[in-house]
């Protein structure tokens, strides 16, 4: 996924180009933050941690019942769509994509009480 979305001019890195394919999502949150990058996973846990911290950064994006496309499909579907949600991502925000729809909330994600 990193090489398509290099190839369309964005600037992308694999967690194991970074040696992080083996530490917590915490740690994840931790590198991607300190590099200004957006983390793009199926897993729900990078969400779930900048909502229960209040976090602003970095930005997510799940990749939500895409589990049958490839990973080159993916990509190419998150470059059809990124420039919708570029001013969301720049803010901060949780970005959902999957087939059919794209939908943005900002962070932090703010818990009703």
């Amino acid at each position: 996924m990193a090489a398509v979305l290099n190839a369309a001019g964005h600037d992308a890195v694999h967690v194991f180009e970074r040696e992080l394919g083996e530490v917590t999502d915490h740690e994840i949150l931790e590198a991607a933050r300190a590099e200004d990058r957006i983390i793009i996973s199926s897993d729900t846990d990078f969400g779930a941690l900048l909502a229960r911290h209040d976090q602003r950064r970095p930005s997510f994006i799940l990749l939500r019942h895409v589990n049958e496309l490839t990973p080159d499909q993916q990509a190419r579907l998150l470059v059809a769509n990124l420039d919708a949600v570029a001013d969301e991502l720049d803010l901060g925000a949780v970005v959902t994509f999957d087939r059919t729809r794209t939908r943005a909330r900002r962070l932090p994600i703010l818990r009703k009480t």
